[in-house]
């Protein structure tokens, strides 16, 4: 296998296995158009680490985090609902990302790279970057998952159980934020939502626990990576959409399989 294909293989890997159990938090807690927000706000984030001078990939984390503290913030105004409030702040980050870029053209940066991504490029500085997050995002989800998991069920609840239910939220959107800096480099910032999303919600019907629906999403994000890559290979196909293509074809198994279970 070629130096590049390989590396495109670990890298991938490693951001579907990182992003599976925060997908399943992200269905639980009907969080897919947040998602979508820190996807897009990336891309100012991009904008803003080349222009300050602290690197794209940083610049993305701090946008991704004032994404997320200012949503909080603004949900406790119970005049906007959230989605409003979401909707507001994906588009308005996308826009200002956008105009970033084209305001500063001199400095060499690829919007079409970001958007869609270029996993074959992927180089071993960023297969470290992605292990290295993606470790640090494990260990946190490990020792938080009992409150996450209780906030992500019933926040009322949880609270009345003890469990800080607004740090929780934080933690949570913090570590997404983490997550689609990592996926970016995959599949995109437009699809960086799809592996947090997809792999997750294909499996949700066929597992039996939350632990198993995380690493079942793990597994079938594993298997949406390694397809992709050899459809694009074959088919001479983009390798980020050819990713989400084959999570789509393995979700649409899911609900086949779900069907038949019904049925019997």
């Amino acid at each position: 296998m070629d130096d590049f294909l390989l590396r495109a293989l670990i890298g991938g890997l490693g951001v579907a296995v990182v992003a599976a159990p925060l997908g399943s938090f992200v269905i639980w807690r009907r969080m897919a158009y947040f998602g979508d927000t820190l996807a897009h706000a990336a891309l100012l984030g991009v904008t803003l680490g080349y222009v300050a001078g602290i690197g794209a990939d940083i610049g993305v984390i701090a946008v991704c985090f004032g994404v997320a503290v200012m949503l909080i913030v603004l949900q406790r105004n119970q005049r906007l609902a959230s989605d409003t409030l979401l909707g507001i702040l994906s588009h308005g980050a996308l826009a200002m990302g956008l105009i970033g870029l084209a305001l500063n053209s001199d400095a060499g940066v690829d919007p079409m790279s970001y958007l869609f991504g270029d996993i074959l490029a992927v180089s071993m500085t960023d297969i470290a970057w992605v292990y290295g997050g993606g470790l640090a995002v494990v260990v946190v989800l490990t020792c938080l998952w009992r409150p996450l998991l209780a906030t992500a069920i019933d926040e009322e609840l949880a609270m009345v159980e003890g469990v800080p239910v607004t740090a929780m939220r934080l933690v949570l959107m913090v570590l997404l934020a983490l997550v689609v800096t990592l996926a970016m480099k995959v599949v995109g910032v437009l699809l960086a939502t799809s592996l947090l999303i997809i792999p997750a919600a294909a499996v949700r019907s066929l597992a039996a626990t939350p632990e198993q629906m995380a690493a079942m999403a793990a597994v079938a994000g594993a298997l949406a990576v390694a397809s992709g890559l050899w459809a694009s290979l074959v088919f001479d196909i983009p390798s980020g959409p050819a990713i989400v293509v084959a999570a789509l074809v393995l979700f649409a198994m899911s609900m086949m399989v779900s069907a038949v279970k019904r049925r019997r």
